[in-house]
């Protein structure tokens, strides 16, 4: 799933190519993705993009005809979609349900450049949104403080009183916006934490551990991600982990195996010396095989 890092490369990607630039047709390829109808997306067509923001985990692109009118297509791009920029493209219109296409949008000219949303696999999750305030979105108004605009301070005192599981607390987004799956992964190997720590019992010292980590890991990958093109952002994602989705290989920093913990859905990898006094995650799934 893209996280905070690549949407913040990916707006910028935008910044850089498709600003000042009029829509000259949008093309929706499923319309289960679009889930605002007033305004509809027809009215885009005309409309010059003036800017590219992130909401946590969402990408915003702003359109307007006139100073006191903005309009803003809002996507989340789930676990499987992503942003595609395009210099030319088919001036065929989509046929509905065919392909990984959700939306595709023709700047300057039909069949110019422009950029694609797109969804791999089957489980069609990627959300569209055509709204006059991003705070319109559901998933935009209920999230909470952007990861990398907490102060220490502010981070403790998110940290309080909860009893969430730390890699619980790092992807809530109505706690804290941008970190998924991946980032959090890094994140708690940095600060050489366990990711069943109880968020709200943490000591002073490994508050400032996990902020610190929490600032370098997202940091350092908006860092190496801003500036590289959108097809090349997923392999830069990669390259830059550590334990995250490395399950059975050596550990970077200690040379311990990568182990994983999974549930029904997902899974998260930690490195056993690094982060729990060397004692493997019990694994509920793999246990109940084992019985």
């Amino acid at each position: 799933m893209p996280e905070l890092p690549e949407v913040e490369a990916l707006a910028h990607h935008l910044r850089e190519h498709a600003l000042y630039r009029p829509v000259a047709r949008v093309d929706v390829a499923s319309m289960s993705a679009v889930k605002t109808f007033d305004p509809p997306v027809s009215v885009l067509p005309g409309r010059v993009v003036t800017g590219a923001a992130r909401y946590g985990k969402f990408l915003a692109v702003e359109f307007m005809d006139r100073p006191d009118d903005p309009l803003h297509l809002v996507t989340h791009l789930s676990r499987a979609g992503w942003l595609r920029w395009h210099d030319s493209a088919s001036a065929t219109p989509p046929k509905p349900g065919r392909g990984p296409l959700e939306l595709r949008v023709h700047l300057d000219a039909v069949g110019g450049p422009g950029f694609d949303l797109t969804e791999a696999g089957t489980q069609k999750r990627l959300s569209v949104y055509l709204v006059h305030d991003p705070q319109e979105v559901p998933g935009i108004a209920r999230l909470g403080p952007d990861a990398l605009t907490l102060s220490r301070d502010e981070f403790a005192a998110v940290l309080a009183g909860r009893s969430e599981r730390l890699k619980t607390l790092l992807v809530e987004q109505q706690t804290i916006a941008g970190i998924g799956n991946a980032y959090s992964d890094e994140i708690l190997h940095t600060a050489k934490l366990s990711p069943y720590a109880a968020s709200g019992r943490l000591k002073p010292e490994q508050i400032d551990e996990l902020y610190a980590a929490m600032c370098s890991v997202l940091a350092d990958a908006v860092e190496r991600s801003v500036g590289q093109g959108a097809a090349q952002l997923k392999g830069e994602k990669r390259s830059g982990l550590r334990v995250h989705a490395r399950t059975g290989m050596p550990c970077p920093v200690c040379g311990d195996t990568v182990r994983e913990v999974s549930f029904a859905s997902k899974s998260f990898q930690y490195c056993p010396r690094c982060q729990t006094g060397g004692k493997p995650l019990a694994d509920r799934r793999l246990s109940r095989l084992v019985r």
